[in-house]
C-alpha cells in the first residue's frame, strides 16, 4: 500500500520529473518541476481554484513516482519524452504526428540527386524544407530533374560507370547519362549547382534561358521543343508564384496562434522559409483547459519541437509563454545555433500573428460544422433507428451474412458498427464446420451460436478478472442485432439467444424485389423508412458492409483452395516445397513446362520430388 504521508517527506528538493499513476498502474500525467519536494506536494494540499480537471486527476491518483536531472533543463526534455511515449490521460496533448517532407540533394555524392526525404539526417546531403505539401515537393522534384536532366537512378557513380547500357531516361532526353561518362564531374556538378540556386529561390536565371530556348525553336520552326519549354516555362513560374514573399530579411521564422474554445483548441502555424511563406498546417491540441491559452501554446511549442527535425531561427508567438528562457535555450542545443521565441506587439508582425488566430479560429469552427454533419450521419441515424424501433438506447450494432456458391466454403461474417460508426477492430470471419451444401439458416445458426457462445465463455473468465470493460471483444453484446433478412433470419437469431438466455432485440434489414433495402422487420412486423433519412442510410451502409467482409473472405478462401487444389495434391510437396517453387517460377504454368533437371537444381527440390513434380503434371495433363 502507497503511504503517501512518508512519500511525500522523502521527495527531493531537486529537479526532475514526476509521474502520477493510478490504481491500474497507468499514468495520468507527467510534469517537470525545479524542486520536486515543492511540487509534488502542492498537488496534495487543498487548492481551491486549480480547476475541475486537476481536481479530478488528482482523486484518481493512486501513487506517484519521480525521476531526479540535473538541471531543469534535462527535466524538460525528459518531461517531452514520457509525455510523448504514453500520451498521459490529464496532460494537454498534441493530437497529430505529422512527418514532412524535405528536398534532399545530395551534395556529398560524385554525381548529386534530388531526391525526396521525410527526415532531415546529419550527413553531407543538403536539406530545403520542411514543406506542407508532399505532392508539391514531388513536382518541383520532377521539374528540376527535367530542367538540369539529373540522374534519379541509384548507381554507384563513378564506380558504375559504363557497367550496364543508360536506363530510359537518357533516351528520352531527361537525364544526361553520367553512368557512362557522357557528362563529366564538372559539367554535371554546374547543372545540379543550377538546381540549388533554383531551390534557393532563384527563378530569374532560368525564366530567361527557357524564354530564349522558347524562341529559338520557334523561329526554327521546331515548334514540338518550343511547347515543351513554354510548358517547362510555366511550370517554373508557378513554383515562383506560390513562393509570397514576407519578410525581405530572408529569415527563417515559424508563426504560432491558437484558438480555443471549451473543449480543443487549434494551433495553427505558418512556415516561413529564407522569408519566404512556403506552407502552413494546424494542429489540434486536446484536454485543453478554459482560459489557459499560454498554456497551450506552451504545451504545443515543446510537443512540437521535440519531434519536428528542422527548428527556425525564430519563433513569433501569440502569447508569453512560461519557461520562456529555459524552452529557448533548450531548442538552441537542439538547432545548434540561437534560437529567439519572441511575442510581436506591434507591425506586420503582430499582423501575421493575428492572421494565424484568425485561420486557427476558422479551422474550429470549420470543423464543428463538419463534426455536426457528421454526428447526423452517425448518432443521429442511430437515434432515428432507435425511435422507429421504439428502443431507448442504440450504441453497438452487429450485423452478419453467409456467404457461399453453391455450399463451397460455407462462410459467415460479423460487422461491428458503434455510434454509427465502423468498429473493424471487432469484426470476426467465420468457417462454416457443421454445415455443408447452401443452407443459408442453417450457417446463420452456428454463427450466432459460436459468436454468442464464446461471448459468454469469454465474459466468464474475464468477470473473474474484473477486466471484461478492456478487454474481449465478444464480451461485448450488441444492443441491436441486425439481420439480413426478413422474417426467417430473425427468427433464427431469436432462436439462438433463446436457447442460450441472451435478450437482444432482433431486427431483419428487408428488400424488396430489386435487392435494395425498403424497411426493417421488428416485433413480427415490417416497418416502413424513410429512404431519404440518415437513419434508412445508416443500415444500407451496415448491410453492404457485412456483405462485402462476407464476400471478400469467401473470395480469399476459393484462392487459397485453387492453389492447393493444384501442389498440395503432389506427393512429396508440402508447404515449403510449395512456396519454393512459386518463388522460383511464379506461375503454376511454367512448373508444368519445367523438366526434371530445372526443378531439380532448386535447393528445396531433391532429385526424387523433381520426379514426382515432373510425373503429376504430365501423367495429369
Amino acid at each position: 500500500m502507497f503511504n503517501f504521508e512518508e512519500e511525500l517527506k522523502k521527495l527531493p528538493k531537486e529537479p526532475g520529473v514526476y509521474l502520477m499513476r493510478d490504481d491500474r498502474n497507468v499514468i495520468l500525467y507527467v510534469g517537470k518541476a525545479v524542486n520536486l519536494h515543492n511540487r509534488v506536494r502542492s498537488y496534495f494540499r487543498e487548492n481551491i481554484g486549480r480547476g475541475p480537471m486537476i481536481d479530478k486527476m488528482v482523486s484518481l491518483i493512486a501513487r506517484f513516482e519521480y525521476i531526479v536531472t540535473d538541471s531543469e533543463l534535462e527535466a524538460l526534455v525528459l518531461e517531452n519524452n514520457l509525455i510523448k511515449e504514453n500520451s498521459p490521460k490529464y496532460n494537454t496533448l498534441l493530437k497529430d504526428d505529422k512527418t514532412y517532407p524535405y528536398i534532399k540533394v545530395t551534395v556529398g555524392e560524385e554525381y548529386p540527386r534530388i531526391l525526396f526525404s521525410r527526415v532531415m539526417k546529419k550527413d553531407k546531403s543538403k536539406y530545403f524544407g520542411p514543406y506542407t505539401s508532399a505532392a508539391s515537393v514531388k513536382d518541383t522534384i520532377d521539374l528540376l530533374n527535367k530542367l538540369y536532366h539529373l540522374r534519379t537512378c541509384n548507381r554507384s557513380l563513378p564506380k558504375d560507370i559504363g557497367v550496364d547500357r543508360p536506363c530510359l531516361n537518357y533516351h528520352i532526353k531527361q537525364c544526361l547519362a553520367p553512368c557512362q561518362g557522357y557528362i563529366d564531374r564538372e559539367q554535371y556538378r554546374e547543372q545540379v549547382n543550377q538546381a540549388l540556386e533554383f531551390l534557393n529561390g532563384n527563378y530569374n536565371l532560368i525564366l530567361k534561358d527557357l524564354e530564349a530556348k522558347m524562341q529559338a525553336a520557334a523561329e526554327e520552326l521546331d515548334f514540338e521543343a518550343a511547347a515543351g519549354y513554354r510548358d517547362l516555362y510555366n511550370s517554373v513560374k508557378q513554383v515562383a508564384q506560390k513562393q509570397k514573399i514576407t519578410d525581405s530579411v530572408g529569415e527563417d521564422k515559424d508563426i504560432i496562434a491558437l484558438y480555443q474554445d471549451d473543449r480543443e483548441a487549434v494551433v495553427q502555424v505558418f512556415f516561413v522559409r529564407d522569408g519566404k511563406l512556403i506552407g502552413r498546417d494546424h494542429y489540434y491540441m486536446t484536454n485543453v483547459s478554459p482560459d489557459s491559452k499560454p498554456e497551450i501554446l506552451e504545451n504545443f511549442v515543446k510537443q512540437f519541437y521535440a519531434g519536428t527535425p528542422f527548428i527556425p531561427r525564430e519563433l513569433m508567438l501569440q502569447y508569453e509563454i512560461g519557461d520562456h528562457e529555459l524552452i529557448e535555450k533548450w531548442l538552441t542545443g537542439r538547432k545548434g545555433g540561437r534560437v529567439y521565441i519572441r511575442v510581436p506587439k506591434i507591425g506586420s508582425k503582430e499582423k501575421l500573428v493575428e492572421l494565424a488566430a484568425q485561420n486557427a479560429k476558422h479551422i474550429l469552427e470549420q470543423d464543428r460544422e463538419r463534426l455536426k454533419r457528421e454526428e447526423g450521419r452517425t448518432i443521429g441515424a442511430v437515434k432515428e433507428i432507435a425511435a422507429l424501433l421504439g428502443l431507448e438506447h442504440i450504441d453497438r450494432m452487429e450485423a452478419f451474412d453467409i456467404s457461399n456458391i453453391n455450399g463451397f466454403e460455407n462462410v459467415g461474417s460479423m460487422i461491428v458498427f458503434e455510434k454509427g460508426k465502423p468498429k473493424t477492430s471487432d469484426y470476426r470471419k467465420f468457417r462454416i464446420k457443421t454445415v455443408s451444401g447452401p443452407d443459408d439458416y442453417a450457417c446463420m445458426r452456428e454463427v450466432l451460436t459460436r459468436r454468442f457462445r464464446h461471448g459468454l465463455e469469454e465474459g466468464r473468465e474475464l468477470e473473474e478478472k474484473e477486466l471484461e470493460k478492456e478487454y474481449g471483444s465478444f464480451t461485448r453484446f450488441p444492443d441491436l442485432l441486425m439481420m439480413d433478412g426478413g422474417r426467417g433470419q430473425v427468427n433464427i437469431a431469436l432462436s439462438v439467444l433463446e436457447e442460450l438466455k441472451i435478450a437482444i432485440p432482433v431486427c431483419g434489414m428487408v428488400k424488396d424485389d430489386n435487392h435494395r433495402t425498403r424497411g426493417l422487420y421488428f416485433n413480427n412486423v415490417e416497418l416502413p423508412i424513410d429512404t431519404h433519412s440518415e437513419g434508412f442510410k445508416l443500415i444500407t451502409r451496415v448491410q453492404d458492409e457485412a456483405h462485402r467482409f462476407a464476400i471478400e473472405y469467401h473470395r480469399s478462401l476459393r484462392s487459397k483452395a485453387q492453389v492447393k487444389s493444384v501442389l498440395d495434391d503432389i506427393p512429396g510437396v508440402g508447404p515449403a516445397r510449395r512456396k519454393a517453387l512459386m518463388r522460383h517460377f511464379k506461375s503454376i504454368e511454367e512448373i508444368k513446362t519445367a523438366d526434371v533437371e530445372t526443378l531439380a537444381a532448386l535447393p528445396e527440390i531433391n532429385r526424387r520430388a523433381a520426379e514426382e513434380i515432373y510425373g503429376f503434371f504430365h501423367t495429369h495433363s
